[in-house]
């Protein structure tokens, strides 16, 4: 299964380009190709809302490169989506991340 997350903001134009930039390069980082997909966005009382889908791929090198370590949460699904907010932060992101699927 495909870790999927639903991030929002406020100022979408500026976001989208952070995001992906943050996501390619933890691409990298896992030494993965092809490793997350973003879909179309909505928008609804101001905000837009749009997913991001991890691959499966990409979701284990995570897990097991240990480059969560210290990510809050008691499930691997807490964890991974207090990392992937916390990395989109890292990187100057101010989406809100919410967990849909993992």
């Amino acid at each position: 299964m495909n870790p999927l997350f639903q991030l929002s903001t406020r100022s979408y134009e500026k976001e989208i380009i952070l995001v992906k930039q943050a996501l390619t390069d933890l691409e990298k980082e896992c030494d993965e190709t092809n490793g997350y997909t973003v879909d179309t966005p909505f928008e609804k009382f101001g905000w837009t809302f749009f997913n991001i889908q991890i691959s499966e791929k990409m979701a284990e090198k995570i897990e097991k490169s240990g480059i969560m370590k210290g990510a809050l949460g008691f499930k691997i699904g807490e964890q991974m989506t207090n990392f992937i907010g916390h990395y989109l932060e890292t990187k100057g992101s101010n989406v809100r991340i919410k967990k849909i699927d993992y």
